[in-house]
C-alpha cells in the first residue's frame, strides 16, 4: 500500500475546500453512489478490476499487484493528458477510492509529484457513507417540516415548486427519488438512483437547510417507488405541521393531465403502468381504462382514476401515517394552474 503523510490527507469535512473532487473507483461503483459534484476519473475500470481481482485470488496476490501497477499507471497518464493538463498549479483536487487505500493512493503520489496541492480522502468513500449515514440519523431533529396534504391530483409538488420559487427551503423527495410517488410515477424514460444515491441526495439537501426555517415537504408513504424514506426521517416528517389542500375534481382532472404529459405521449407505456392496477381493480376496470388510453379519452381518464382509484386509495391510507394530519390547515383553491399556486405559496410563506 503506498505511504500517505498526513499532509496529504482530507476528512470528509473538508469537502468544500477543494476545486474538484475525484473519484477513482470503477464506473459500476461510482454510479452506484459517490460524492456529490465528483467527477470519474477509474484508475482501474469494471473489466481491469475484475481481472486484477481474479488473478488476486487464483494466483497470487504479487501478481495481480503487478498487473494493476500497469493498468493503474497506463490510466493515470491517460487522465493527466485527456483531463488535467490545463489545471495551473494552484488548483486544488481532492482523490478518494473505496477506502482511501491503493487506488486513490497511486493517483495522489503523482498528482503530489506534479507538483499540485493534492489530498486524499481520509477513509475513501467508506467514510463518506459512514457521515451520510451518521447525519442522516440527527440531521432531521433539528429541522421545522410543513407538509403540504391532499389526494393525488391536488397539486402538492407544484405547490412545493412554487414554494421553492418563493425562497422557501423544501425538501422534494419525488424530486430526489426521481419518481412522482403515485402508480403511475415512474415517468417514461427516467430511472430512479440507487437506495445509496437517495441517501446521499437527501443528505446534501438536509445539511443545506437552515434550523431556524421552516422547510416545505409533501406527505409521502415511506416507500417511493421502489427507494425507501430513511427512518429517522420520515418519523420527523410524520411530526410536521400540516397544510391540506383542497381543489375541486375538475381542477384536479386538469392538473394530473399536464403531469402525465409524458404518458399522454406514450400510449403504451400508459397501458403498461395501467396494468399493474389489476390486481386491486380487476381486468374489467383497468382494460376499460385503457380503452381510454387508446381512444385518447384523457379528461374521462384522468377523472376516472381520481375518483376509482386515487380518491378511494387516500382514504384508506391518505396522510393518517401524519400525525398532525387531522389539525391540518386547509388551503381552498378553485385552480390549480401557476398563477393560483404561486399566490397560494406566497400565502404559505408570509
Amino acid at each position: 500500500m503506498f505511504p500517505h503523510p498526513s499532509h496529504f490527507s482530507a476528512s470528509v469535512d473538508q469537502l468544500g475546500e477543494f476545486d474538484t473532487i475525484i473519484d477513482v473507483r470503477s464506473p459500476s461503483e461510482f454510479a452506484e453512489d459517490h460524492v456529490p459534484g465528483a467527477i470519474n476519473c477509474p484508475v482501474l475500470d469494471d473489466e481491469e478490476r475484475g481481472r486484477v481481482g481474479t488473478l488476486y485470488k487464483q494466483v497470487s496476490p504479487f501478481e495481480a499487484r503487478k498487473l494493476g501497477g500497469a493498468l493503474v499507471s497506463r490510466n493515470i497518464a491517460h487522465h493527466l493528458e485527456t483531463r488535467f493538463l490545463s489545471m495551473p498549479k494552484g488548483w486544488k483536487p481532492l482523490i478518494y477510492c473505496w477506502r482511501g487505500g491503493q487506488r486513490s493512493g497511486a493517483m495522489t503520489l503523482v498528482m503530489s509529484q506534479v507538483g499540485w496541492p493534492v489530498r486524499r480522502l481520509e477513509g475513501g468513500y467508506k467514510a463518506f457513507r459512514q457521515r451520510v449515514m451518521d447525519d442522516l440519523a440527527h440531521l432531521p431533529a433539528c429541522l421545522d417540516f410543513r407538509i403540504l396534504c391532499g389526494p393525488t391530483g391536488s397539486g402538492k409538488t407544484a405547490l412545493l415548486e412554487a414554494l421553492g420559487r418563493e425562497g422557501q427551503q423544501v425538501l422534494d423527495l419525488e424530486a430526489l427519488a426521481r419518481h412522482r410517488g403515485s402508480v403511475l410515477g415512474g415517468g417514461v424514460a427516467e430511472s430512479q438512483p440507487g437506495q445509496k444515491a437517495f441517501e446521499t441526495g437527501l443528505w446534501s439537501t438536509l445539511r443545506s437547510l437552515e434550523p431556524g426555517r421552516p422547510v416545505w415537504a409533501e406527505s409521502e408513504s415511506r416507500r417511493i417507488g421502489r427507494l425507501h424514506v430513511p427512518g429517522t426521517l420520515f418519523e420527523r416528517l410524520r411530526d410536521g405541521e400540516c397544510v391540506r389542500i383542497e381543489a375541486s375534481l375538475d381542477a384536479r382532472v386538469a392538473h394530473l393531465m399536464t403531469c402525465y404529459a409524458d404518458l399522454i405521449g406514450e400510449p403504451s407505456a400508459f397501458r403498461a403502468a395501467l396494468e399493474r392496477l389489476v390486481p386491486q381493480h380487476g381486468h374489467e376496470r383497468v382494460g376499460g381504462w385503457q380503452s381510454m388510453v387508446e381512444e385518447a379519452r384523457w379528461d374521462e381518464l384522468a377523472r376516472a382514476l381520481i375518483i376509482d382509484h386515487y380518491d378511494p386509495a387516500y382514504r384508506r391510507g391518505g396522510e393518517g401515517l401524519y400525525r398532525q394530519a387531522g389539525q391540518a390547515r386547509p388551503l381552498p383553491l378553485e385552480s390549480l394552474e401557476p398563477a393560483a399556486l404561486a399566490a397560494a405559496a406566497r400565502l404559505l410563506a408570509a
